[in-house]
């Protein structure tokens, strides 16, 4: 067990258990299924919120050798992280920041003719042939060079003369629903404007499209919420193993009449004589104010004892509340473990009954947890 320089364990309202083995597992599930094809990986945002430092550096002892970040300074902690990574910033180059990316050995994914020209231009000036992507749009009007824009580019005699041109990148709309026409037209899309381009590596799927077939491999697969465990379907079963794990214990236990309140607004009302408990995380950690009952397709809940427990009146900033009353009485104390997040209530589950995605839940995990980096059986 590893436990990261943070907040301790004993000092911490929640403890969020990040399970390396099974980041590792679904990484190399997801590079065996994309073979012939490279399997990077999307490690933004901190690794959707479980920390990056370790997680990069189970992910590069597995065999990941290709990164993607979001800003440039979070490439520059996987080069720390992982000194021989290809790493690629998927925001592309802001500006005046191009000493930045060479001195990390950081590869924008140039998405404008002014990000163009500004890479080109330092590498001419540097004399250096610098690496660097290209994304173009090709259906989901994000960020990403225009099919004119696109074509034009393709019309300069020395457009790659001073930079290497290293990938080709696009981003699907709807991978996340396998049956979508729009995968195919984007796809579609996305060889037309490749042609037009040098013959260099391509990439199109991350982690739903890595799930399309070998159509959509291309030469890079670039998974993100798939290797953290969650679903990357909007349609069907998750193929994934959960990662992170959150729990929490019962900082207190009490009993309530009858016709009792809970909570701020008092929205919730017992029905009968309830034993509640008091749970020491809240919306400033990265549990939902949606989660308040009654949520969203709920009611949301934790686990208990091998137990579902709801969640009853509102979730505040510290504190959340659950109804204990049918968990058996052995666990019903003061310190008891509780399930936050994990295999019985899956961040899936927590996205579906706060009415929002899976990233959104994990990237929304706060500081005060204690993290821990090991197996479960640590935890």
């Amino acid at each position: 067990m590893r436990e990261d320089n943070n907040i301790p364990a004993e000092r911490a309202g929640g403890v969020l258990c990040i399970d390396l083995t099974a980041l590792q597992n679904n990484w190399k599930q997801l590079a065996k299924m994309s073979e012939p094809a490279e399997c990077g990986a999307a490690v933004k945002a901190q690794c959707y919120g479980i920390g990056l430092d370790e997680s990069v550096k189970a992910l590069s002892a597995v065999g990941c050798k290709t990164y993607f970040v979001a800003l440039p300074d979070e490439g520059r902690q996987v080069r720390e992280a992982a000194p021989d990574a290809i790493i690629y910033v998927l925001c592309g180059l802001l500006s005046g920041q191009a000493k930045f990316y060479e001195k990390y050995d950081l590869r924008p994914a140039l998405a404008t003719p002014t990000q163009v020209s500004e890479w080109q231009e330092f590498c001419k000036t540097q004399n250096k042939k610098l690496p660097a992507a290209l994304h173009i749009e090709s259906g989901i009007n994000r960020l990403g060079l225009t099919e004119t824009q696109t074509r034009l580019l393709a019309k300069q005699t020395d457009a790659f003369a001073y930079f290497k041109l290293t990938l080709v990148m696009s981003h699907l709309a709807c991978g996340d629903t396998p049956g979508d026409l729009k995968n195919e037209e984007q796809r579609q899309k996305f060889d037309q404007m490749r042609a037009l381009l040098p013959d260099v590596p391509a990439s199109l799927s991350n982690s739903p499209g890595a799930f399309l077939g070998r159509d959509f491999a291309y030469d890079m697969v670039r998974p993100g919420i798939a290797l953290y465990g969650g679903n990357p379907f909007s349609d069907r079963a998750n193929p994934m193993t959960s990662v992170a794990h959150l729990y929490a214990p019962l900082l207190q236990v009490r009993d309530i009449c009858a016709g009792e309140t809970v909570g701020y607004s008092a929205t919730w009302t017992a029905k009968r004589d309830t034993k509640i408990g008091i749970i020491g995380a809240g919306y400033r950690d990265g549990i939902s104010r949606a989660l308040s009952s009654p949520a969203s397709n709920g009611p949301a809940c934790v686990f208990v004892g091998g137990h579902y427990a709801p969640i009853v009146g509102r979730v505040s900033m510290d504190l959340i509340t659950v109804d204990l009353t049918d968990i058996p009485e052995e666990f019903q104390h003061e310190g008891q473990k509780v399930e936050l997040m994990g295999r019985n209530i899956t961040v899936d589950d927590i996205a579906r009954w706060s009415g929002t995605i899976a990233y959104d839940v994990l990237t929304s995990l706060g500081s005060r947890y204690a993290r821990v980096y090991s197996g479960l059986e640590s935890c």
